[in-house]
């Protein structure tokens, strides 16, 4: 249903199927008792949750270990004033089990930097939402 401000609301589905297409999103979490965004490549996995992959190192990775957080990715075409934003929301968690970490070395995202001492983090997938713009004149 679109409503009158021109926004239409995403089904798990649609959404799911949106979030495949893109190669970027932003992991919104906590450091430091303040809101925090950032940029990521990631991937779903087969039972939808996000995948990213980053080091283990990173402060990202014991800013969310076990906590929840919002993932979020879109896309816009200005020109048309269109696009769409979906939020995953769910707890993260580094993957530890070694035959995952090995299925996902072959299935998962690769990272954009490179790095030695990669880590997988899960985002399970517990609330998705997402609007579609349709198109507003201008």
């Amino acid at each position: 249903m679109i409503h009158s401000d021109g926004f239409r609301a995403l089904d798990r589905q649609e959404c799911l199927r949106l979030l495949a297409k893109m190669p970027v999103g932003r992991v919104v979490y906590t450091r430091q008792a303040l809101p925090a965004v950032l940029p990521v490549n990631f991937s779903l996995d087969t039972d939808s949750a996000v995948v990213l992959c980053t080091s283990a190192a990173s402060d990202l990775v014991r800013a969310i270990d076990g906590v929840v957080v919002a993932f979020e990715a879109d896309d816009f075409q200005a020109e048309r004033r269109a696009g769409w934003s979906v939020v995953v929301t769910g707890r993260a968690a580094v993957v530890t089990d070694p035959a995952e970490h090995e299925r996902l070395l072959r299935t998962g995202p690769r990272s954009w930097m490179p790095m030695h001492d990669g880590v997988f983090i899960r985002i399970e997938a517990e609330m998705v939402t997402g609007r579609e713009l349709t198109g507003v004149p201008g």
